[in-house]
């Protein structure tokens, strides 16, 4: 048995977290492997090979960390939660050792989180076009840049075309995502059952413009439209996609892969949706 800890290095409380764990694991005979600090090696890969399950150990943000390190390679997901909300987190520091050897036993539940599949094309000062491809648990998210200038965008699903929009912005996300900026947006919080997509325009000029709900199949294309110049990002579960203020298309679809996402139950997330949300249990 192999476990990857993925911690937050900025947060006392998650490292010492992160070092109990390692002694204990290690005393069980568990090989064990960490991800390195990404402020301090920013472009360094973290290598899964022969990994079993990966740990995180910080807030929502970290667990999103960890997603992007496993990718589409379903290894189990488990997080533990030392930050604010611990959204997608199973336990936390009273319960932490209790809670991964139970992930390690197999007696956690595994929930499929669908992700993304996000191709960007952008275009270069010389005028070609250029694309890049992204990973994401949470959304795809088009914003305007520091000027606050309004975009102007075309949204089609598969081939179909539904409306063009101006407005602040875009996002498309999965059902885990719907929690996140989706939802700061005005669109639905959604099971994690659902595999399909959720996309929410972002403050549109239009009373018109509404969120909607895709298949698991379906292809969305954001395009910008050439008669209207404005700056525009396209970001990756947070995480700007690196290509400049001058994004031209993205195109999202379901991911080829899903994230296995371990909790307590299959009701873990209405609970939580029930403290976050609701305030309940606080």
């Amino acid at each position: 048995m192999k476990v990857l800890l993925v911690p937050n290095y900025s947060r006392p409380e998650a490292m010492e977290g992160a070092s109990r764990l390692a002694a204990w694991l290690e005393g069980e005979g568990v090989e064990l492997q960490w991800a390195h600090d990404k402020k301090l090696f920013p472009g360094r890969v973290v290598s899964t090979e022969g990994v079993d399950l990966v740990v995180s150990l910080g807030g929502d943000g970290t667990l999103l960390r960890a997603s992007r390190i496993v990718g589409y390679q379903e290894i189990p997901l488990l997080g533990l939660s030392y930050g604010h909300l611990g959204f997608l987190t199973a336990g936390g520091p009273s319960n932490m050792i209790e809670t991964v050897a139970d992930a390690l036993a197999g007696e956690l539940h595994a929930s499929h989180r669908a992700t993304l599949d996000i191709e960007v094309e952008f275009e270069l000062p010389d005028g070609s076009i250029e694309s890049k491809r992204s990973f994401a648990l949470n959304d795809l998210s088009l914003t305007h840049g520091v000027r606050g200038d309004m975009i102007e965008f075309d949204v089609a699903v598969s081939g179909h075309h539904i409306e063009r929009l101006r407005g602040d912005g875009f996002v498309v996300a999965t059902a885990t995502g719907s929690t996140g900026y989706a939802l700061a947006a005005g669109g639905p919080i959604v099971t994690p059952e659902f595999s399909g997509m959720v996309c929410v325009p972002v403050a549109p000029h239009s009373i018109r413009a509404r969120a909607f709900l895709t298949a698991p199949s379906d292809v969305v294309e954001i395009a910008i439209s050439p008669e209207r110049h404005a700056e525009r990002l396209f970001f990756s579960d947070g995480q700007p996609m690196d290509c400049g203020p001058r994004g031209v298309r993205a195109t999202v679809r379901r991911g080829p892969g899903d994230i296995i996402l371990l909790d307590r139950s299959s009701k873990s997330f209405y609970q939580s949706v029930s403290r976050v949300f609701y305030g309940e249990n606080r």
